[in-house]
């Protein structure tokens, strides 16, 4: 894994992404993918909360909370 690739945990308020690849065991996987995230789904980052997490992103049209913790595995383009 490039530990130099950004990823959806360092994401600003407002900016638009798109995900490249996630990384990470397969259960993390499969329960990201299960949330609609995949490679060339395109996230809004709306917010993040006081104490840093989780982040709440727009995936495919609906709101989405995801904790720091799962937000590491999803590398952007």
């Amino acid at each position: 894994m490039n530990t130099l690739s950004k990823t959806l945990r360092d994401t600003r308020i407002g900016e638009t992404v798109t995900v490249a690849k996630l990384s990470g065991e397969s259960a993390i996987k499969r329960r990201i993918m299960d949330m609609g995230v995949t490679k060339g789904t395109t996230i809004f980052v709306r917010k993040v909360a006081p104490l840093g997490d989780p982040i709440e992103v727009t995936v495919r049209g609906y709101e989405l909370s995801i904790r720091k913790a799962e937000a590491k595995h999803i590398h952007l383009q």
